[in-house]
């Protein structure tokens, strides 16, 4: 019994749909920017209110 011949291969994978590398790229950005959680800000750089403009918590409850 003869033994079939192998079908040839190509050496590249063919993609199943053909998308730029700049696309790919593009979502991989993306989707990074949308998967990283917010830095907190800096504390140095956080403008507080005064102290005078704050109540204490029994201020408030007087208050309501």
């Amino acid at each position: 019994m003869p033994v079939p011949e192998p079908t040839p291969r190509s050496a590249r994978p063919s993609p199943l749909a053909p998308v730029s590398m700049r696309d790919l790229l593009a979502s991989c950005a993306a989707a990074e920017a949308v998967s990283t959680p917010p830095r907190l800000p800096d504390p140095s750089t956080v403008a507080h209110p005064p102290a005078a403009g704050r109540r204490r918590p029994a201020e408030r409850r007087r208050a309501a």
